[in-house]
């Protein structure tokens, strides 16, 4: 268990750890922290006696991206580092599909959803039977489905992507022609980079999706200056509007290695709140959406998930061996 110095206190909360509050200070008023700390503290002394781990998405909340989070990422970042990992326990602090891959490549391991309601506009707009339609429709054109989506349709596909390598994923195959499914605009967006000609599906990200040109004009508007990023989910306009675009883990080195004063990122909205902690003297704009899916990922979720060991994922074997070929494919790439 981690462990660190105490903030007395005398107005019946428990103690406040000092150096969790030192990492989210810029995002947490301090008479707030006491509404954590509790759950904080359980989380990690259930941590150390479960050996469990969390694995938390770039999407999540500050109190759990920095406080209980033992791994942190885009869904590229967390399916390699599900790979290495020696607890007994993991927990998904993210959504299902996410839980699904961590259990597909831990097939060991006890897998836990806090709550098995957050789930993902992709990964419920196409079904298994609509991707074999789909291959019936193009024989021989290979399938590169978007990672937001379920094992079963990972299962009928023949390699994943991420946001983070679809160009690197699709170029691999060396084709003319792929098919890539269920975004719409990240395939769209794919396309102009790679010159692969690629049969979509009309899927959109419910967070992405609501972006609009008009929504960087007025960004630049009020904001001379401002340097616009947008993640390849949003819209092939919106795209081609702002300054850069990539998966999370890109925007994120892009803000650390090129500092720009004032930023605003066209993605959910605690992607920003993260990033900010880290650099407190940028100014962060944010016309951001929220994902009422990750959302529903609590500190309170993520203590009873530990406590009870609910909520277990589950995949059938025979659908996961070939699910786990798709994502094993890709990590090779």
């Amino acid at each position: 268990m981690v462990t660190s110095a105490l903030l007395p206190r005398t107005d019946g909360f428990p103690p406040v750890r000092e150096d969790l509050f030192a990492k989210v200070r810029h995002a947490i008023p301090a008479p707030e922290w006491p509404v954590y700390a509790a759950d904080i503290d359980a989380i990690l002394k259930l941590k150390a006696e479960r050996n469990a781990v969390i694995l938390a998405h770039n999407y999540q909340t500050p109190e759990i991206y920095y406080c209980v989070a033992d791994l942190v990422g885009d869904s590229l970042a967390l399916a390699r580092e599900a790979m290495k990992i020696e607890a007994d326990v993991i927990v998904l602090a993210g959504v299902h599909f996410m839980a699904e891959t961590a259990k597909l490549l831990n097939p060991d391991k006890k897998v836990l959803m806090p709550d098995l309601a957050a789930g993902c506009s992709l990964a419920e707009s196409i079904t298994p039977e609509d991707v074999r339609t789909l291959r019936q429709r193009h024989p021989g054109v290979p399938i590169v489905t978007y990672v937001n989506t379920s094992a079963a349709v990972k299962a009928e596909s023949d390699i994943c992507c991420t946001s983070g390598n679809a160009r690197k994923v699709v170029e691999s195959l060396g084709v003319p022609k792929v098919i890539m499914i269920p975004d719409e605009y990240l395939a769209r967006n794919i396309a102009a980079e790679t010159g692969v000609e690629i049969i979509t599906w009309a899927g959109h990200c419910e967070v992405h999706e609501r972006f609009e040109p008009s929504d960087i004009a007025e960004l630049r508007e009020a904001h001379p200056g401002i340097t616009v990023l947008a993640h390849p989910e949003c819209p092939p306009d919106v795209v081609a509007a702002s300054d850069f675009s990539g998966s999370t883990a890109a925007i994120a080195d892009y803000v650390g290695k090129n500092r720009p004063q004032s930023v605003a990122l066209l993605t959910e909205c605690s992607m920003s709140d993260n990033i900010a902690i880290q650099y407190p003297e940028l100014e962060f704009v944010r016309p951001c959406n929220l994902c009422p899916h990750m959302k529903r990922i609590t500190l309170k979720n993520i203590r009873h998930s530990l406590e009870t060991l609910q909520h277990e994922v589950t995949i059938d074997p025979a659908t996961a061996a070939r699910a786990r070929l798709s994502v094993e494919r890709m990590l090779a790439v």
